[in-house]
């Protein structure tokens, strides 16, 4: 069994700012690549901060409106320096959280969830930037066409990590929900399959109702218990 990485779902060609980039810059770069967030980028390409659209729209917030009414006296300190800033370098965020390519989907999505982020800047094992990984990103697994995803249960689960006998076990497929029905030989396989299943990129959710021939599970068992 193969599952994706972010190295898969990354996007590669990434837009970045300078340090020294002017904020006009930025809102340029962020329009035109149609994107919300720019990595700030030193000259050996290595991530240093992320400048976001949250950014300008923070520092925005700050200044006097139509009518010259200033909110410097209800701004907090750290909007009062956003307002001073001139550059991307002024402005990002810091420091920079990193994704590496090899990691898996659900482990960077686990990542994403704890630290409360929207995107992380992918490096290799120099600290280059060679993507960047978004949480729409991460959702495209859940993409999968339903038969692509049976396909794999029955031929890598089922068939190449199990040695199943084809034909035991029924699998269907629906809006990502698998339906296992059959029977297996050993009671405790059950769970096996189930949490196999469960592992494949695409699947929602898992129901089963599998029946056994012999329950290995009991002291009790009886090598020629029918299946229940």
């Amino acid at each position: 069994m193969s599952h994706r990485t972010v190295a898969d779902v990354m996007t590669r060609n990434v837009a970045t700012a300078s340090p020294e980039a002017t904020l006009k810059t930025v809102a340029w770069s962020l329009d035109y690549n149609g994107v919300s967030a720019l990595p700030v980028v030193d000259t050996r390409r290595h991530p240093i901060g992320i400048v976001s659209e949250a950014d300008l729209l923070r520092r925005q917030a700050g200044l006097p409106d139509t009518e010259g009414r200033d909110p410097l006296h209800s701004t907090a300190p750290m909007d009062r320096a956003a307002m001073d800033a001139r550059t991307a370098g002024d402005l990002m965020s810091t420091p920079v959280l990193t994704a590496r390519p090899e990691w898996g989907i659900v482990e960077t999505a686990r990542f994403l969830h704890e630290r409360g982020v929207k995107r992380l800047p992918v490096i290799d094992e120099t600290g280059t930037l060679v993507g960047i990984v978004s949480r729409t990103d991460l959702l495209r697994p859940m993409l999968r066409h339903d038969d692509a995803i049976r396909d794999e249960i029955v031929d890598d689960v089922l068939g190449r990590t199990l040695r199943m006998t084809p034909g035991g076990v029924t699998v269907t497929v629906s809006e990502g929900v698998v339906s296992l029905s059959g029977q297996v030989q050993e009671r405790s396989t059950i769970p096996v399959v189930e949490r196999l299943c469960r592992s494949v990129d695409g699947v929602v959710s898992v129901d089963q109702a599998l029946g056994y021939t012999v329950d290995d599970l009991s002291t009790a068992a009886d090598p020629d218990r029918a299946a229940h």
